[in-house]
């Protein structure tokens, strides 16, 4: 059982963190993000005449109606682009959203970094530390998103506010699919992320359930005492006896090799000469 959900869970992490790869790319590489249009209302029969109408996203403005019609304008971030607009909120829009781009590409570049590592750790599963580095690459790639979209609809929504209402004008704004792409990736990123991070846990769980006790690596002699392996560490030895010095040895040894006494002989000589008078 805990194998099979282990599969489970390389699969659908393995294929989350894919599609929101895929999902944050398009996103960034496509120019849907915004779509805007303005123009007049006709006094005469109450109809709308627009003006310019356009679709923009990171990198790029494309202009579908209006004096600059057909035309694609790269987004400048040093320069200006030398382009016709109607309105000066509708330029400072576009000038606004450029503070969010360095958001999405960070997270594109977590969400690649993720999901190489999350797939090298699907390869050679004993590397428990890579899903958990991969589930912590994808909820920052997220997070890294997510920010980048709150300061995207925030920069547009302080413009929109601050533009004045006049009733002979109308202005209409609304998010493209490439909006919803990178919204839409958020969430698998996340998804991802925690899926990755619960792998690990519970490959760290099964490595501690099989890993050996640390005791049964001590060799022992017997079980009926505790002692019984501490003949086995030299280290657990007692201190060897100390001899005695040389001088003592020596002085031992003239004693023991002294000659008999003087008078024992004196006493064999005397008796020999005893004898030899009798």
């Amino acid at each position: 059982m805990s194998s099979c959900s282990s599969r489970a869970l390389t699969i659908l992490s393995t294929v989350f963190g894919a599609c929101g790869l895929l999902l944050v790319g398009v996103a960034v590489s496509t120019d849907y993000w915004l779509l805007m249009e303005e123009g007049i209302v006709l006094q005469q029969n109450q109809s709308l005449e627009v003006k310019m109408a356009l679709h923009s996203g990171l990198w790029r403005v494309c202009f579908v109606a209006g004096a600059e019609n057909g035309r694609c304008v790269a987004s400048e971030y040093f320069t200006e682009p030398e382009i016709e607009i109607t309105t000066e909120n509708t330029a400072n829009i576009l000038k606004m959203v450029r503070t969010a781009t360095p958001f999405p590409m960070v997270s594109l570049l977590f969400v690649f970094t993720a999901f190489v590592i999350s797939n090298i750790g699907h390869i050679r599963p004993q590397r428990t530390i890579l899903a958990f580095v991969s589930g912590i690459f994808f909820i920052l790639s997220g997070l890294s998103l997510v920010v980048g979209l709150v300061l995207y609809i925030s920069s547009i929504n302080d413009e929109v506010m601050n533009r004045p209402r006049e009733p002979e004008q109308f202005f209409h704004y609304h998010y493209g699919w490439s909006f919803a792409f990178a919204a839409s990736s958020f969430l698998l990123k996340e998804g991802a992320g925690v899926m990755s991070v619960y792998l690990f846990m519970k490959r760290y769980a099964e490595e501690e359930m099989y890993r050996p006790h640390p005791a049964l690596y001590r060799p022992r002699l017997s079980d009926s005492s505790d002692y019984s392996g501490r003949f086995l560490q030299p280290e657990t030895w007692p201190p060897p006896k100390r001899g005695r010095s040389d001088s003592r040895a020596s002085s031992d040894i003239s004693i023991q090799a002294a000659p008999p006494p003087p008078h024992t002989h004196t006493h064999l000589h005397t008796q020999t000469h005893t004898q030899y008078y009798l």
